[in-house]
């Protein structure tokens, strides 16, 4: 597996090597070793970009946080009236996206999540890095009418965590949702968050 581009800077190239590894081995076996054989550089580079152990857990976290927001970004506008139907489509595409073509990428959260609850000094990365996403969530929410946009985003975010999990390494693993599918589920729990 070598996860090397040409014209990566050196901190992205180990970020994204790291990721990978977590996706195809887990936790135990991302090593620094491991991230410059897989990332065919010379042995002790990835050391060089991450000292310890934890450096190279919160550099992977932060690259996690920029991949997955060019996921969740739409590929084009859905062509929708209703604020809620794109929101809907959005989300929908987005959380389909996460199932099919950045698997790997969903299973690499994953250990980092469960590794952010054995490391404090790690959680606060990985939480700064939700922040974001629920933040922009919980506005979206308010602007659609939310009569309690915090109590909506938690139900919310743990209905697509929930899809996710089950999809990714829980019980459907083999029964990824077609794209309809989801975003019928998303319509009914919006529907039903929002009256409607």
């Amino acid at each position: 597996m070598s996860a090397r581009t040409t014209g990566a800077p050196r901190a992205d190239l180990v970020a994204d090597t790291a990721l990978a590894l977590l996706a195809e081995r887990g936790m135990r076996g991302l090593t620094h070793r491991a991230v410059d054989e897989a990332a065919e550089l010379p042995q002790g580079s990835t050391s060089n970009v991450a000292r310890t152990r934890l450096a190279l857990l919160e550099l992977a976290v932060r690259r996690l946080a920029e991949r997955e927001t060019r996921v969740l970004a739409p590929e084009e506008m859905p062509d929708l009236e209703d604020e809620l139907g794109a929101l809907v489509d959005g989300l929908a595409l987005a959380a389909h996206r996460s199932l099919t073509r950045n698997r790997d990428l969903t299973l690499a959260r994953y250990e980092l999540a469960l590794e952010a609850t054995r490391r404090p000094e790690l959680r606060r990365y990985f939480d700064a890095a939700g922040a974001r996403f629920r933040d922009q969530l919980a506005a979206l929410l308010t602007a659609l009418g939310s009569p309690d946009p915090a109590r909506h985003m938690l139900s919310l975010v743990a209905w697509l965590d929930g899809l996710m999990f089950s999809c990714v390494a829980g019980t459907f693993t083999a029964e990824v949702p077609p794209l309809d599918e989801v975003r019928a589920g998303l319509r009914e729990l919006l529907d039903g968050m929002l009256g409607g």
